[in-house]
């Protein structure tokens, strides 16, 4: 008897520039069968010519939708598509906290993968950019625990390691290690390329250091705006804070202070020498059993919790009761972080089990 082959699962791309393009192509490497659109009709004939998606067009049986606009349009995006596909919605907006308030939807998820490229467009798509890349997701109290177990999963099958946080949480983080690292190597990279007009020796004394630092100021401008826009705040204080700390390292180098430079350089070169590389692809894990009353922002709570702790979650699973008032989260994380995650937990008053697994 012959065996019929699984129908593909089907996911839609709003917007197929580097990211909309990479996320088709991770997902069609991977079996599914992508639809995109885009404001540039132009943009998704060349998605399907270089085989980011399948087709172009909507797709209202998709189980997935991801809005990869720049920030200021995700929420009319995710409104439509919400409105005319049945299956969940997720953005990878820079910015969440003034999406989603204006996105209120159970079945949206909003999301930031920390990954990107020097390229621009969807002729820099690539299927493995999200291998081992961060990817965060930040879940609210209206937030549907079948949609969020979706998209975590669909995430998570294009190798990212996904962390959950309050969208304000993120906004301030990403400000520090995202926003203002990127406005500052322009600044830097603008700097120098005006004292070239000058010197015109200058960019060719450009070494590694600089190179490095300056990187991602190659990175396409057309989404800073909007990013800016709508993480101001977040960006403006981060920004006094820099400025500040240059003002204190300008009064070490006037004052000739040899001690407190090396001190200043020495905790930096210690804190960045121990920056974490990546989460590690193996080692002990835990199986984390969580009863839950049903109702709104349990499975917010819990997630965000650990996101703030630190402790990757590697897999999610909500087991429903047959009574339907409670339910079971059952979560998978390192063995090392099971001890706290109990303590943090019970402060919250959630029992849990904890059991070794993968042994």
């Amino acid at each position: 008897m012959q065996q019929t082959e699984p129908t593909p699962q089907r996911a839609q791309i709003i917007g197929t520039g580097l990211i909309g393009g990479s996320i088709g192509a991770g997902l069609r490497a991977r079996g599914w069968t992508v639809t995109g659109i885009d404001t540039d009709p132009s943009r998704t004939a060349r998605a399907l010519e270089l085989g980011a998606i399948d087709a172009q067009g909507r797709d209202r049986d998709a189980v997935i939708t991801f809005v990869a606009t720049p920030a200021g349009a995700v929420a009319e995006a995710a409104a439509f598509a919400l409105a005319t596909a049945s299956g969940v919605v997720t953005d990878v907006a820079g910015v969440k906290g003034p999406i989603l308030a204006r996105v209120h939807d159970p079945r949206f998820v909003g999301g930031h993968p920390m990954a990107g490229s020097e390229q621009a467009g969807v002729e820099g798509s690539d299927p493995d950019m999200f291998e081992g890349a961060t990817w965060v997701l930040t879940p609210t109290t209206h937030t549907d625990p079948v949609a969020y177990s979706t998209v975590r999963s669909v995430v998570a099958t294009l190798g990212a390691n996904v962390v959950e946080l309050p969208a304000a949480r993120h906004d301030d983080l990403v400000a520090m290690v995202s926003h203002v690292p990127h406005l500052t190597a322009a600044t830097l990279m603008n700097l120098a390329a005006d004292t070239a007009l000058e010197h015109s020796a200058l960019l060719r004394l450009a070494a590694g250091g600089f190179r490095d630092m300056t990187r991602i100021a190659a990175g396409e401008p057309g989404i800073w705006p909007d990013v800016c826009a709508e993480n101001k705040e977040s960006i403006l204080e981060v920004l006094d804070r820099l400025i500040s700390a240059l003002g204190e390292m300008r009064e070490v180098i006037a004052g000739s202070e040899r001690d407190m430079l090396l001190k200043v350089l020495e905790k930096a070169r210690e804190a960045r020498v121990n920056l974490p590389a990546g989460l590690p692809l193996g080692g002990d894990t835990v199986e984390v059993r969580v009863p839950v009353p049903d109702r709104p922002g349990v499975l917010s709570e819990v997630t965000t919790l650990f996101g703030e702790m630190g402790v990757n979650i590697y897999d999610l699973e909500i087991a429903h009761s047959a009574e339907g008032d409670r339910g079971v989260m059952v979560l998978v994380i390192d063995t090392s972080a099971a001890e706290s995650a109990r303590a943090a937990l019970h402060h919250r008053d959630y029992r849990c089990s904890i059991r070794p697994i993968g042994q």
